[in-house]
């Protein structure tokens, strides 16, 4: 399936995306911060990104700018616990403005497992456009 980085401070919420992710056949890598993220995703090939907004050093947003830069079409689903308030005096609703500075998809912590596994196959499916089935023309 996909290859999938995961970039979350909290292990708990590492543990319960990478299982999911697992036994959905997935392969899965995780950091623990945005650099950490940032050098893994450098080094190897992903199909598809977790960030965490609000992580310590570099955060989600910062991470996320990085990451465009180096490869604008990958897939970026950003995950956040802080509450979404319609409060107009209340912080700003984060995940929605991750999401108009490139992330394809947003989560709001906690989220339920449907909601995660349905996100990252809508992200997959219009990361890849349907091939043409090469095998039908072998024998």
């Amino acid at each position: 399936m996909a290859n999938i980085l995961i970039v979350d401070d909290d292990p708990a919420v590492q543990i319960t995306i990478r299982l999911l992710l697992e036994r959905a056949g997935h392969h899965v890598t995780v950091a623990g911060d945005g650099r950490k993220g940032l050098a893994l995703f450098e080094a190897s090939l992903f199909d598809l990104l977790f960030l965490d907004i609000f992580m310590p050093g570099m955060d989600g947003l910062e991470t996320m700018r990085h990451i465009r830069a180096l490869a604008p079409a990958i897939p970026i689903i950003v995950i956040s616990g802080r509450s979404i308030t319609p409060d107009a005096f209340a912080e700003p609703d984060f995940l929605k403005m991750a999401t108009k500075l490139g992330a394809v998809a947003s989560l709001q912590k906690p989220f339920r497992a449907e909601a995660l596994l349905a996100a990252v196959d809508g992200c997959l499916k219009a990361a890849r456009p349907e091939a043409p089935d090469v095998s039908a023309g072998r024998r």
